[in-house]
């Protein structure tokens, strides 16, 4: 029975593993655990390793990394030692880590210095901040990747990595996505005390590289919902560096209007976005999850700068009346069906277990090679 560890260090990269999680621990050619740090053990951003208990799942192991959100490099040196000492107890086959965070960097280095394949989920994709380094140091330092399409394999390939280990999937939170499989509008806006009938999401991260201008970004966004007058979800932030400031402007809101959360369950913020308006910051939800629900997006500032292009998506600058105007377009803002052959078909858990089921995919070289990319 081959042992497999998932590292998960957020809400967000949770709700892309869970169902990989779930088809794997259903299996019983597989030991599943799951390592649980970072965001999840923090109580400031909702506590979110509850939502890991009450999916169901079993053997969790918690470990508390976070030192102070200034200190990045801190909380990925404590996420190595912690990781590396449950890695030595364990002993896994196999260590799955998703995107561009720390803790998935933590995983990918524990996992290849000590011999044990890594498998890295949504690889090859490009952003522009901070993120994109961390996601690709993370791709050269994994064995297996599991990428959304056909583009993400190409970067991977250019990175020099072998066309046989990148493995196309689509993205797993898709395989959750589905509206019949969501809980009711009604049970969700219940859960949360929600009374607004329409209403658009906020979710505004701190970009590290512009981390200067953070108080003026954050107040410009914060200032621009408040006087477009509309309902607004707002869920806190990434606890990247910069994201204090963002909280402080956030503590000064003093509307009806806009109800703040630390975090949402995975599942309930999906039926939230998919009734909602629009989505508006610089979230990664918003070019991924939104186009899914046909959802238009507000995409403010430089995160996602370089990721995938939609007509449902409308880039802005920091500025606020530049914010403003694109709210103001929403009121008749009409999105077609969106094309989302990007990201899948919503069958990835079960691409990923035919994929474990393989033994080709277990002979992979734990000594990695460079492979020269050749332009055709």
């Amino acid at each position: 029975m081959k042992k497999i560890v998932f590292l998960s260090g957020t809400r967000a990269d949770f709700g892309k593993l869970k169902s990989l999680i779930k088809i794997t621990q259903d299996s019983e050619l597989f030991d599943i655990s799951i390592f649980a740090t970072g965001m999840h053990l923090n109580t400031k951003y909702g506590y979110t390793v509850d939502e890991i208990y009450k999916s169901g799942f079993k053997n969790i192991f918690q470990y508390i990394n976070h030192d102070t959100v200034e200190h990045m490099d801190r909380t990925l040196a404590r996420t190595i030692n912690g990781f590396s000492m449950f890695v030595a107890e364990y002993k896994p086959d196999l260590i799955v880590i998703h995107g561009d965070r720390v803790e998935a960097l933590a995983g990918a280095i524990v996992g290849s210095l000590n011999n044990i394949l890594v498998a890295h989920i949504e690889g090859g994709e490009i952003s522009g901040t901070i993120d994109e380094s961390i996601r690709h140091a993370t791709s050269k330092l994994s064995h297996i990747h599991l990428v959304a399409n056909e583009e993400a394999k190409k970067r991977l390939i250019q990175l020099g990595e072998f066309s046989n280990s990148v493995h196309v999937i689509g993205s797993p939170d898709l395989d959750l996505m589905k509206p019949s499989r969501l809980p009711s509008i009604e049970f969700v806006k219940d859960y949360y005390e929600i009374d607004f009938k329409n209403y658009a999401i906020g979710m505004f991260h701190p970009i590290t590289t512009e981390y200067d201008n953070i108080i003026e970004y954050s107040k410009n966004f914060v200032d621009a919902i408040i006087e477009s007058g509309k309902n607004y979800i707002l869920v806190y932030p990434n606890n990247d560096i910069g994201s204090n400031e963002i909280l402080n402007e956030y503590n000064k809101i003093n509307s009806k209007k806009i109800k703040i959360f630390p975090s949402l369950r995975f599942e309930f913020f999906l039926r939230l976005l998919e009734q909602s308006d629009f989505i508006i910051g610089n979230s990664s939800a918003g070019i991924r999850e939104a186009p899914f629900y046909n959802i238009p997006t507000i995409d403010i500032g430089t995160r996602q700068l370089n990721r995938a292009k939609l007509k449902s998506i409308i880039h802005t600058s920091y500025e606020k009346t530049e914010i403003l105007h694109a709210i103001k377009l929403m009121k008749e803002y009409k999105v077609e069906e969106t094309d989302n052959n990007l990201f899948g078909e919503g069958n990835s858990d079960k691409q990923f277990l035919e994929l474990l089921s393989n033994n080709k995919l277990w002979e992979v070289e734990h000594q990695k090679q460079f492979q020269d990319f050749v332009n055709d």
